[in-house]
């Protein structure tokens, strides 16, 4: 039987709590931050706070990398993969998604890519063996694995100008070198230590039109 004289809890009911917990979990979330994304979704009409609870059950349960190159996708091959019309002889190598997003946006690149899903960072425990490297060296002595099964006859690499980034591409220049394909890199109009992301249409659209043999 409840207590008469038992004070009522102050803390918040349950389910609310949980989805405070769950927002405070996420990159750059505090506490504060995380009540105040779920007093929002609390006070959004159902089919609005559905719909957002829907689109990421579908987020995990539909995207997915693309076997081919490693962009998001929501199928087999990503958009750019799937399109005859790309140059597929060319693949200019990022390190995320986003820089793939970034390059795309300039419309002055019409190969292929692929994303490494980060960069060599060996204080941080981060090796080839955790990156996609082995598949793009696949894709480059085997072209039955690349779109189209064309042959992949230059390489371009479009990592970030950090140190981690330019550590990275020496490293795959080496590896690449026993392959015998054309290696250049963006030119250097992109700031030192900057992240393509965020850098304009005009600045990538420039280093991708100026891009260099990688030394």
């Amino acid at each position: 039987m409840p207590d008469p004289f038992a004070k009522p809890s102050l803390a918040y009911p349950g389910a609310l709590e949980r989805v405070i917990a769950e927002f405070a979990r996420l990159p750059g979330i505090g506490r504060r931050s995380a009540e105040r994304l779920a007093f929002h979704l609390l006070k959004s009409p159902e089919p609005e706070a559905l719909a957002f609870a829907q689109a990421i059950i579908d987020v995990k349960r539909t995207v997915r990398h693309c076997q081919n190159c490693w962009h998001l996708a929501d199928g087999a091959l990503c958009g750019v993969c799937a399109d005859a019309s790309r140059d597929r002889g060319l693949v200019l190598v990022v390190e995320q998604p986003r820089d793939l997003l970034a390059l795309e946006a300039t419309g002055m690149y019409k190969g292929l890519y692929h994303v490494l899903m980060g960069r060599l960072a060996p204080l941080e425990g981060i090796g080839p063996e955790s990156l996609t490297v082995a598949r793009l060296v696949e894709r480059i002595k085997d072209p039955a694995t690349n779109p189209g099964k064309a042959p992949v006859r230059e390489v371009i690499l479009g990592l970030n100008p950090t140190l981690e980034g330019d550590g990275t591409s020496l490293y795959l220049a080496e590896e690449l070198k026993e392959t015998g394909v054309t290696v250049s890199r963006l030119a250097r109009g992109l700031p030192s230590g900057s992240q393509l992301e965020y850098a304009s249409k005009a600045v990538l659209a420039d280093a991708i039109h100026h891009r260099q043999a990688a030394s």
